[in-house]
C-alpha cells in the first residue's frame, strides 16, 4: 500500500526530531521522501559505512546492532540515519528490518535541498539532535 503525502507528513509531524518543523517544512520533506519496503532481515543502514539517507520506519520494526550486538528496536514513528546524513561520517551502528518494514527515505541532498529552502527546519532539527544529546547526557550515557 503506497502512503500519501498526507500520511506521510503525519509520519514526520509525529517524529520528535522534526517536532519543530512547521506545516510548510513537512510537506516539503514528504514531497521528497520515498516509500521503500525492506524484507526481514534486511541490512537497511551498515554500520561503518557514510549514510546517504535518513529514515523513518512507517511500517515494521528495526534491530539497531552495533558491534555484533543489539542496542535498540525500533517500530512506526521511530528514525534512524540523521547523524551520518547530517555530518558526512561513517554509521556508528547497523539497522536490519525485524519483518517486512516500509520507511520513508530521505536522501542526504533532498535533506539539504529542504534546508536551503526552508531554513526553519534546520533550526527545528538542532532543537531536536539537541534534545536527543540533553536526554544522553542527563542519562549519564554520554
Amino acid at each position: 500500500m503506497t502512503l500519501t503525502r498526507d500520511r506521510k507528513t503525519e509520519l514526520l509531524a509525529a517524529a520528535p526530531l522534526l517536532a519543530g518543523v512547521d506545516a510548510a517544512g513537512l510537506e516539503r520533506i514528504a514531497d521528497r521522501t520515498v516509500e521503500v519496503v525492506f524484507t526481514d532481515g534486511h541490512v537497511i543502514a551498515r554500520q561503518g559505512e557514510v549514510g546517504t539517507g535518513f529514515f523513518l520506519i512507517a511500517r515494521g520494526g528495526a534491530r539497531v546492532v552495533r558491534d555484533g550486538q543489539t542496542i535498540a528496536t525500533l517500530g512506526p514513528g521511530d528514525f534512524f540515519g540523521e547523524l551520518s546524513v547530517l555530518d558526512g561520517l561513517p554509521r556508528i551502528a547497523q539497522v536490519v528490518a525485524d519483518g517486512e518494514t516500509t520507511c520513508l527515505a530521505l536522501a542526504t541532498w533532498e535533506l539539504e535541498a529542504v534546508i536551503n529552502e526552508q531554513p526553519a527546519v534546520a533550526l527545528a532539527l538542532l532543537r531536536g539532535l539537541a534534545g536527543r544529546l540533553r536526554t544522553l547526557t542527563e542519562a549519564g550515557r554520554h
